[in-house]
């Protein structure tokens, strides 16, 4: 390759990375590099193929590329769970590879895949929600931030002149702070952010835009006003996601996933998006998942039939305490993604602590 090509694809390169960054900069961690390599992986394979546009037909075709979700908030709601030994993931094999944007990558991240039955989701799930109305949830103020610190660590398909290739992040930990209107935000992440300081999620962004709070970019404000009727309240999630993800079921589960997970329900929702779970078809229960810290836990996950890939919501055993999430490639693939081989961690994640401060970039113990 000589040095204008190298210098184009370079360019070409930045380009998509801050095209991907400006739709993408607070998707959950794992995703947004999982997507973000996906199309970095696209843009190289397409310059190929123009490059070789007019040799034998039979070369391979460039890759179709799943663009991720819109972009969501970043506060995710879990109890924390102090004096917890990082475990992290088992991995194909030892070691650690280089540096690459801060984290240290190596193999793909791996785990057996655990039995699901559809035996007992209504009751867990009920379990889960009464515990869920039982916890104290104060309320976010204006003025007032919800922090969020987590363990995470992700598998993405890297893309490189040699071809592609599945790597990994190692654990790491993420913070991230959000105001309850949702204009006011930071993000410290190794794994996406430029600077080891991070960088603003508040509003506008750097197009001038200020995108109004739904349940894709949920505030705590938004959430306050969302019905708590679980029945009314799935019919809105499956109203506003129509046409989004592989099936219209699979996106519920995922957009509620992302309530918990990734932002901050207020206390008369939360049991109230369990309830809503419990009426998706398809959900089912994994009697031993573990989370991004190796605390072991009972799962409610569905399958996504068209990517073969299974999201599970982890939660303590005797508590039924919202742990974290994974998604785990459960079924072989035989198109693009091939790659990906069944019991690939695509994504892990683990909640450490969450708490109501009152300015950013402040932590529970400078709030007194």
């Amino acid at each position: 390759m000589n040095a204008n090509t190298s210098r184009q694809n370079a360019a070409e390169r930045d380009e998509g990375d801050q095209l991907f960054d400006r739709t993408t900069r607070d998707l959950p961690p794992g995703r947004h590099r999982f997507h973000k390599e996906r199309m970095m992986a696209q843009i190289h394979q397409t310059q190929a193929a123009e490059r070789t546009a007019e040799q034998p037909a039979d070369r391979a075709r460039t890759r179709r590329l799943r663009l991720p979700r819109p972009a969501i908030a970043l506060p995710a709601l879990a109890a924390a769970l102090a004096g917890v030994v990082v475990v992290g993931v088992v991995a194909s094999s030892g070691g650690h590879g280089v540096k690459d944007e801060g984290v240290a990558t190596g193999p793909a991240l791996t785990t057996t895949v655990g039995a699901a039955t559809g035996n007992g989701v209504p009751q867990l799930l009920d379990r889960i929600a009464l515990a869920a109305a039982d916890t104290s949830h104060p309320d976010v103020k204006p003025g007032q931030y919800v922090y969020v610190e987590s363990r995470s660590a992700d598998t993405f398909v890297k893309s490189t002149d040699a071809g592609t290739s599945l790597a990994s992040h190692e654990l790491h930990t993420r913070q991230v702070w959000r105001s309850a209107d949702g204009t006011k935000g930071w993000l410290i992440d190794p794994a996406t952010n430029d600077s080891p300081a991070g960088e603003t999620l508040s509003l506008p962004d750097e197009q001038g835009n200020t995108p109004k709070a739904n349940l894709n970019f949920p505030s705590y404000d938004y959430l306050a006003k969302l019905t708590t009727d679980p029945d009314a309240l799935l019919a809105k999630i499956y109203k506003e996601t129509k046409g989004q993800g592989n099936s219209p079921d699979q996106e519920a589960f995922t957009t509620i996933g992302d309530l918990l997970g990734e932002s901050y329900p207020p206390a008369k929702l939360y049991p109230a998006l369990f309830k809503a779970a419990a009426k998706i078809p398809g959900v089912v229960v994994v009697n031993d998942a573990v989370d991004a810290a190796g605390r072991h836990g009972v799962a409610v996950a569905r399958l996504d039939e068209t990517s073969g890939e299974r999201e599970e919501w982890i939660f303590d055993r005797k508590s039924d305490v919202f742990l974290g999430e994974r998604t785990v490639q459960v079924e072989r693939r035989t198109d693009a993604d091939a790659l990906i081989k069944p019991g690939t961690v695509l994504f892990t994640n683990a909640v450490m602590n969450r708490a109501i401060v009152d300015g950013i970039k402040q932590t529970p113990s400078q709030s007194g």
